[in-house]
């Protein structure tokens, strides 16, 4: 009977019952929540099922985390190895070209107006950095945090791995995935408030038909001038181009089909699984998180507002021809900021379609906040 007593006894403390703290039930209630918003409200599923599911997984079972070095075996946990493909700027990368693979630059070339939007929109870059530093964190962290402004997660993971921000890389990641899924509540308030009905009534003229020789020299022009410039930004801005080069050339349409359908998905798989594992109790439950959370909705708003009234100075400029809404889609949300600017147009006209439009700005945000990234890591000196 003791052997039989002390065989359950062990059983029982085997569970994970026993070793969860109170933050970890706080964070898988979090985890809950997001899995709720993304299933039965359908805010970007793609990005917080596997990100939420992670959450949940590292706050029931923490070792499924733990890093090889930490072992008795020198084995790590599943989705430490998962994470250091974040660390090691893999997934980001792979993700950039899948974004370029399925991605229509056409919007961009006809209208290149659209690199300033896209630029205005990177405001909320730098108000974040300030911001940052002003709460105490270091320059670089303060970088680090910066990039959710632009509502791009991967950059956000690549530059807080090149600047050696690991310790805040979990919370960096899920408040930029967070805020990209959570575009269509945050802007539309923020783009009625800066603007007229009169003004998002506007309708744009058709944008000009693109040829094929500009749709294949664009990636390779941008490659060439942004990575002459700034070589950092190779990693990025290098993979997007690629991969729109896969889609425009039309002569490789196996690889078009992988980066924009298989290799696209697993990717998602396993980064957004692997950054949702980042949010232990212990990682998330703290100031600094509560901090690097309320930048990035900062910075977030900061960059849709700075767009908006950009795109405003550009409806006055050209004498009514530029609905200022397509302004908030330079951020690099794509291509969710783009719907959102449909979808706020057509509010006020039905008959008012500006999705393509707002492509233009919406693919400028991706390569300025690649550009932003860059920038900092030239001034911290990193390669």
């Amino acid at each position: 009977m003791s052997y039989i007593a002390d065989t359950l006894g062990n059983l029982v403390q085997q569970t994970a019952f026993f070793n969860l703290t109170f933050g970890n039930f706080i964070m898988i209630i979090v985890a809950c929540i997001f899995l709720y918003l993304a299933i039965a409200k359908g805010y970007e599923p793609l990005l917080l099922v596997p990100i939420s599911f992670g959450m949940l997984l590292v706050n029931i079972y923490p070792d499924i985390m733990q890093a090889a070095e930490e072992t008795a075996n020198g084995t790590g946990g599943m989705l430490w190895y998962f994470y250091k493909l974040d660390e090691w700027s893999i997934l980001p990368s792979l993700i950039f070209m899948g974004v370029g693979a399925m991605t229509d630059f056409g919007p961009l070339i006809a209208n290149p107006k659209s690199f300033l939007l896209g630029a205005a929109a990177q405001f909320g870059i730098f108000a974040a950095y300030l911001g940052a530093m002003a709460m105490g964190f270091s320059d670089r962290a303060a970088a680090a945090i910066s990039i959710i402004g632009g509502a791009d997660g991967p950059t956000s993971i690549f530059l807080a791995g090149k600047l050696e921000q690991t310790a805040i890389l979990g919370p960096i990641a899920v408040a930029a995935y967070s805020y990209m899924a959570l575009v269509p509540i945050i802007q539309p308030p923020i783009m009625k408030l800066l603007t007229t009905e009169e003004e998002r009534k506007i309708k744009m003229e058709q944008l000009r038909p693109v040829s094929k020789l500009e749709k294949i020299l664009f990636p390779i022009i941008v490659t060439a001038v942004v990575c002459l410039i700034l070589p950092t930004t190779a990693p990025l801005v290098g993979m997007l181009m690629l991969g729109n080069l896969f889609r425009e050339s039309g002569v490789v349409r196996q690889l078009t089909e992988t980066a924009s359908n298989a290799m696209m998905y697993i990717v998602v798989i396993l980064l957004g699984t692997s950054v949702g594992a980042t949010t232990s109790a212990e990682a998330f439950l703290n100031w600094d998180t509560l901090k690097i959370v309320a930048l990035g909705l900062i910075a977030f708003a900061f960059g849709t507002a700075a767009g908006v009234l950009f795109g405003r100075l550009l409806c006055k400029v050209s004498g009514g021809k530029v609905n200022p809404l397509i302004g908030s889609a330079g951020v690099s949300a794509v291509p969710m900021a783009a719907r959102v600017s449909q979808k706020v147009g057509s509010e006020a006209d039905p008959t008012n379609f500006l999705l393509m439009h707002a492509m233009g700005p919406n693919v400028a945000g991706v390569i300025g906040t690649a550009v932003a990234a860059g920038t900092f890591m030239a001034i911290f000196g990193v390669m």
